[in-house]
């Protein structure tokens, strides 16, 4: 029995580092939101009303202006797991290692889960809209006025310096592939050596599957993202993630194995001050 229970915590351990590790380097998510992985069930970001300068010739007197203060809060509202039951004859008459394999399916299952919820919830709640050319991103022709139009919504912001980014599905990586061949010199050297660019036009592009963008009921919030797209200024939203995933194992009562789950919670928030500065695009 101790070599059981030592066996299950370091494999949870494994298991709990792989996942972390696996969603840093792989969610969209983790790179263009503010990520808070504290245990806090609500974030305060309260903010003031819109500030204006008066103008006037030279007197050496003002009137006092007023303002008022919002409450904006971020609230953890869903929850993500996966869920499996491993039996004893699978893992012993194996030649992999059952357990391992799970956990490396699972975190991506967990991963891909969070970015659809987050960038959902981010073309949704973005208040600045464009609507593309016929043809959308997968016409090259397209590709360069998409990102110009874009690009001049953000000028004269001070948050740019944060980096833009825009999420694309796979499927419109042709338009970028094809215009990024067909720039000139170094620009296209590389597309034609390396494929789809993932920068272009001060954009940072993060391509994710086909199928993201949906029109559904996911978790809490219902979204009508289908044929839609999302660009912004990074780390002007929070994505949170209390104390992160977790992984645990369970011994079953009649069966043999053990039932093994990941779960954790979320929260997204674009903060209300901040939302002119995320786009949905929608395609035409």
């Amino acid at each position: 029995m101790a070599n059981t229970n030592a066996t299950t915590s370091w494999r949870a351990k494994w298991a709990s580092a792989n996942l972390q590790e696996s969603l840093k380097a792989t969610l969209v998510a983790e790179k263009i939101c503010r990520v808070d992985r504290g245990g806090n069930y609500y974030i305060w970001n309260p903010y003031i009303s819109q500030l204006s300068a008066t103008v006037q010739a030279v007197v050496g007197t003002y009137a006092i202006g007023t303002h008022t203060t919002v409450d904006d809060t971020l609230t953890v509202t869903d929850e993500f797991y996966v869920s499996d039951h491993i039996y004893d004859f699978e893992k012993k008459m194996q030649h992999s290692d059952i357990f391992q394999a799970w956990a490396q399916e699972a975190a991506y299952a967990v991963s891909r889960g969070i970015d659809k919820w987050v960038l959902n919830n981010l073309c949704e709640d973005g208040t600045g809209t464009y609507t593309t050319p016929a043809g959308g991103f997968t016409t090259a022709a397209n590709i360069n006025g998409i990102i110009s139009k874009l690009g001049a919504k953000f000028s004269g912001y001070a948050d740019i310096y944060n980096g833009l980014f825009l999420v694309i599905e796979a499927a419109d990586t042709a338009g970028f592939t094809e215009s990024g061949m067909a720039s000139g010199f170094s620009f296209a050297d590389s597309a034609l050596r390396n494929g789809f660019m993932k920068s272009y036009g001060g954009f940072d592009i993060y391509a994710v599957i086909d199928g993201t963008f949906v029109s559904a009921t996911l978790g809490s919030t219902a979204v009508t993202n289908s044929g839609h797209r999302v660009a912004g200024v990074k780390s002007i939203t929070t994505y949170a993630s209390p104390r992160g995933i977790e992984y645990e194992e369970f011994p079953i009562s009649g069966s043999t194995g053990r039932e093994v789950v990941m779960y954790g919670y979320c929260g997204f928030k674009a903060w209300y001050q901040k939302k002119a500065l995320i786009i949905d695009i929608t395609i035409a």
